[in-house]
């Protein structure tokens, strides 16, 4: 969605802080990745390739399938293989975390409460349990034959030998290979205090613990970035009851001790902080596999519409896949958990079974805050479709409140927050049809229900024609 819209609702849902010192100074950032369409690739040299080795020089025990990343893909790409019953003595999970993949939104949700809001905690949130399925503990792999590879990420990829090498020295041959890396965090360079101690970014289990540690005895927090991060770690700090502060910066400085002591925004105003936590975005974590095609308009690695590399036998899945996104007709990256899901699934799906269709997917974006205990309230919105085109906003934050994106007189993508199940039951089948809606009419309506009554409506008018 549009970064205007979400520093708005972000403003407004952080002021339920109730007099804990909570202020806003979100700067501009880049949220959906909207891009070009790029020059067609050919996949026609794919073919399945399945290689099982007889040497006994690789570490992996001569796996079919090896999976790389220890992320929400991963996760759900192993209970594929497992439902294909093609997991036991098979399949292979390399990982540069210290255990299995795990559903990584809780990390700037649930766990980042203070203990007196009871913080979530693996292994209550390992994959699948996002999704209402099983707990994939360490013992559901050894379960189910899977042979795990952890804090041993993959430094290497020799694409004609097909095989792996890890940072351990570790030499893994694979048939088929997926690819869930993900991401990694932007970060802030050295030489303006982006390594400073008391300067915190998040994508793992290990920073969210680091980051704890600090709020423990924090007295000012400053957050750098208005996206996903800025605004959940923003609403756990508040659970902290911590003077925070959301902001654009120049630089960070650090006092006596080394730690960061003040934040110096381009202005010249100096704000005092004792930490800092950088939310600014992510990089596909394409690493050793620069080797494939890289998408250049949206970064990551480039796939067609069943996760395939250009590479047979290799595919991509989640926040590193650049993917054809068939209903918007182009390339497209989407960081967020529903298309990690969705996209592994898929991808493993069309590997193992005599499945065709491309993936057809609709953007689909969600968030939750203030959900601890005691919380006076819980926010909870969801987006659909694209954000292109003029924005209608209707409704307030007491109670619920609604963005329209209307393009050429077409309803484009709908956000939500504070809705009832049936009226976010409607929202992907606005965006999916895409009807034609009075921007002028929806703009005068009175309250979101009647926005969302007038926009369901145009689904009848465009179905009788």
């Amino acid at each position: 969605m549009s970064s205007s819209v979400l520093r708005r609702f972000m403003t407004n849902a952080l002021s339920l802080k109730q007099g804990q010192g909570l202020s806003m100074w979100c700067p501009q950032y880049s949220s959906l990745n909207r891009i070009h369409r790029p020059s067609s690739i050919s996949f026609d040299r794919f073919r399945r390739s399945f290689v099982v080795a007889t040497s006994s020089d690789f570490a992996n025990e001569n796996r079919e399938f090896v999976i790389v990343g220890g992320g929400n893909a991963a996760g759900y790409a192993a209970r594929s293989f497992v439902e294909h019953d093609m997991a036991d003595g098979k399949l292979c999970i390399v990982s540069k975390e210290a255990v299995p993949p795990y559903e990584r939104p809780a990390l700037t949700k649930g766990y980042l409460f203070p203990l007196d809001k009871k913080p979530a905690r693996l292994p209550g949130f390992h994959t699948c349990v996002g999704s209402g399925g099983e707990r994939q503990t360490t013992e559901w792999y050894k379960e189910h034959g899977i042979e795990t590879l952890f804090e041993d990420p993959v430094t290497s990829l020799d694409i004609k030998k097909q095989t792996l090498t890890t940072s351990s020295g570790k030499l893994l041959k694979y048939g088929a290979l997926i690819i869930a890396t993900g991401c990694t965090a932007s970060r802030f360079p050295e030489k303006i205090g982006g390594n400073l101690t008391g300067v915190h970014y998040i994508r793992d289990v290990a920073d969210a613990d680091s980051l704890i540690a600090s709020l423990e005895r924090a007295k000012k927090v400053v957050i750098v970035g208005g996206g996903y991060i800025g605004m959940e770690i923003a609403a756990a700090s508040v659970g902290w009851k911590l003077d925070t502060t959301g902001t654009a910066i120049k630089n960070l400085e650090a006092g006596s001790d080394g730690r960061v002591a003040a934040v110096i925004l381009e202005n010249g105003y100096t704000i005092e902080a004792d930490t800092v936590i950088i939310g600014i975005g992510a990089k596909p974590a394409v690493g050793p596999f620069e080797a494939l095609d890289l998408s250049t308009s949206v970064g990551g690695i480039q796939v067609d519409g069943l996760f395939r590399t250009s590479v047979p036998g290799i595919f991509a899945v989640g926040d590193v896949a650049a993917f054809p996104l068939k209903m918007y007709n182009r390339i497209a990256r989407v960081e967020h958990v529903d298309h990690a899901r969705r996209s592994a699934q898929h991808c493993v799906n069309a590997l193992l079974s005599a499945q065709t269709h491309i993936y057809d997917y609709l953007p689909h974006f969600y968030s939750r805050v203030f959900e601890y205990e005691g919380s006076a309230r819980k926010v909870w919105w969801q987006f659909y479709g694209e954000n292109v085109g003029d924005t209608v906003e209707v409704g307030n934050f007491n109670p619920k409140i609604a963005t329209f994106w209307i393009d050429s007189g077409k309803l484009k993508g709908v956000l939500l927050e504070s809705g009832s199940p049936e009226e976010f039951q409607i929202l992907p089948i606005l965006a999916k049809c895409q009807p034609f809606v009075d921007k002028d009419k929806l703009q005068n309506t009175s309250s979101v229900e009647e926005a969302l009554r007038m926009a369901e409506s145009s689904l009848h008018v465009e179905a009788a024609k």
